[in-house]
């Protein structure tokens, strides 16, 4: 297995487990993550997300597969089930990831998902009626970077 085939493999592993340190260790210290919902974390951010989502994980439970990887670039597909807390909604978020490496570590990693799929499940008729706007994408951003925010404060991390 390639080096950063194995990366990836610890990375979901830990994930599965909620060990949002090992998570963390994964990272390059110049990392950046976007996805439907976080979007341009730096490193401080990126670490700090996994760490405040492995935490607060309600009925969580994740499949991974289809690693594939070398030296530059790698991708993976993972399916996550949890209790979406803020209504206590069931969701099954069915993720495609990129990563590109540097130094045996991800510098960057896009998670893509359908966001229409994913908030119709997470907000209920709301997120089915609103999902594919841009109005119901950027309040959902906005209140997951606040959310962020505050756990950051909370956990005494600094940075962007």
């Amino acid at each position: 297995m390639h080096p950063n085939a194995q990366l990836l493999t610890t990375f979901y592993s830990a994930f599965q487990r909620r060990d949002g340190d090992t998570m963390a260790t994964c990272y390059h210290p110049e990392a950046e993550f976007s996805d439907e919902v976080f979007v341009g974390l730096r490193h401080a951010g990126v670490t700090s997300m996994w760490r405040m989502l492995a935490e607060r994980a309600k009925d969580f439970s994740l499949e991974f597969r289809d690693i594939q990887a070398d030296d530059r670039t790698g991708r993976a597909h993972w399916d996550a089930r949890y209790t979406f807390a803020a209504t206590g909604r069931k969701v099954l978020n069915i993720i495609d990831a990129e990563f590109e490496f540097r130094d045996g570590k991800i510098l960057r990693h896009r998670d893509r998902f359908n966001f229409h799929r994913w908030s119709s499940q997470a907000l209920g008729p709301k997120g089915m009626l609103l999902g594919w706007t841009p109005f119901l994408r950027n309040k959902v951003q906005a209140t997951a970077r606040a959310g962020l925010d505050k756990w950051m404060s909370e956990h005494g991390v600094t940075g962007p």
